[in-house]
């Protein structure tokens, strides 16, 4: 009997990086893939991104519906305690082998949660890794004690897991995931993706997103603030907004950005553009502005710029290419200057990504395989060797 193995997402962004783990399970004849999507891609709001996992040829077997309708603290809380509920019934009926999860996203802490109390085994994917900014530090960091099997992107994150207490022989590094969609995709060419866009891209072109900063208490706005008045004092630059995710206070950041974009002719913003779409922008950008891990993890791979603003990816590795500056309008303009210097750019052809250049899926689709689960559930506390004093 095959190995039922549960992947859940939440997330457009997230489902990307999943997408070839997912196929690697789906292609494998002593694997069952089982797939519940939940948070986002159920939202009319964010696009209903799960028609885009059944238009890639996946079955969903359940959708959880737990967003509430608030960007609120309490909001979140109560969406929280309803994906819990939604992922008891969903793992009662799908008893599946293994769960697999990625990244730190609020959904995907009740998803493990409920796993837990189910005894399911966890595999969880990019841990290990630092957000200082966000809530998500503490959550990615929670997922990773509730998990069993541990696939991260670099040494230093492997490190950080063994230093949580998990065994070494169950944390592999594996590389970043979203690198394997950049070598795996056909990417489209300029004239297919400004048709499919209906968007023009011009002498210059940037790609802006930007997320609220979740351990800061209003600031959200005032950041986009100062972002925007940046982004209109630029001259001849069109401008490609992709929107925030379901996170508290992300619903002011939209409006400021649909009223921005009905002022400028030269930007246009979208919800959801979608893996090929969105990794084609990369491809024919400038560079990439705000705060979103992407930012770090994938446009390095393209050697395009990237401008890192704030405190949103502090503690993430990052490459040359990226530009980190404050959220205010003088620092983010200086490091637009610097993205389009001659001496940066001149530089980019050499950039190394330190999440390395491919493979990740396959290889935990083969660690997934080949790993005997029983017994998994009974961890034991790795404790660091004591330092000399």
């Amino acid at each position: 009997m095959s190995q039922r193995i549960c992947v859940i997402t939440g997330t457009r962004a997230e489902y990307g990086l999943l997408r070839w783990v997912m196929q690697g399970i789906k292609d494998d004849a002593d694997l069952t893939l089982q797939i519940i999507a939940t948070g986002m891609h159920l939202s009319p709001e964010y696009g209903l991104t799960y028609k885009t996992i059944e238009q890639d040829g996946f079955y969903i077997d359940r959708k959880v519906e737990m967003l509430v309708s608030s960007d609120t603290s309490s909001g979140i809380a109560k969406s929280m305690g309803l994906s819990l509920i939604g992922f008891a019934d969903a793992l009662q009926q799908l008893q599946p082998d293994l769960v697999v999860v990625l990244g730190d996203r609020f959904e995907i802490f009740s998803a493990v949660s409920a796993a837990l109390v189910f005894r399911i085994p966890v595999a969880h994917l990019h841990g290990g890794e630092a957000t200082e900014g966000l809530i998500d530090e503490a959550i990615r960091h929670s997922i990773t004690k509730m998990s069993h099997l541990h696939f991260v992107a670099a040494e230093q994150y492997r490190d950080r897991v063994i230093q949580l207490g998990e065994q070494p022989n169950t944390v592999f590094t594996v590389g970043g995931l979203g690198i394997d969609n950049i070598n795996q995709l056909q990417l489209l060419d300029r004239r297919s993706l400004e048709l499919s866009l209906n968007f023009r891209f011009g002498p210059k072109s940037l790609m802006v997103t930007f997320h609220p900063v979740t351990l800061e208490f209003e600031t959200a706005e005032s950041q986009m603030r100062e972002l925007l008045t940046s982004l209109d004092a630029l001259e001849n630059t069109q401008l490609i907004f992709t929107l925030p995710n379901a996170d508290t206070d992300g619903r002011g950041l939209i409006k400021m950005v649909d009223e921005f974009v009905a002022q400028n002719a030269n930007a246009q913003s979208f919800t959801s553009l979608g893996q090929l779409r969105y990794l084609s922008c990369i491809a024919q950008v400038d560079g990439v502005v705000g705060n979103s891990s992407s930012g770090l993890l994938e446009v390095p791979s393209f050697r395009k710029g990237t401008i890192n603003i704030g405190d949103r990816q502090r503690g993430r590795l990052q490459a040359s290419s990226v530009i980190n500056c404050d959220p205010t309008s003088r620092s983010i303009t200086r490091a637009l200057e610097k993205l389009y210097s001659d001496t940066f750019k001149s530089a980019l052809p050499s950039v190394i990504s330190p999440y390395g250049s491919g493979g990740a899926s396959a290889a935990i689709v083969s660690k997934i395989k080949s790993t005997p689960l029983d017994g998994v559930l009974k961890k034991r506390f790795y404790d660091l060797a004591k330092p000399c004093v």
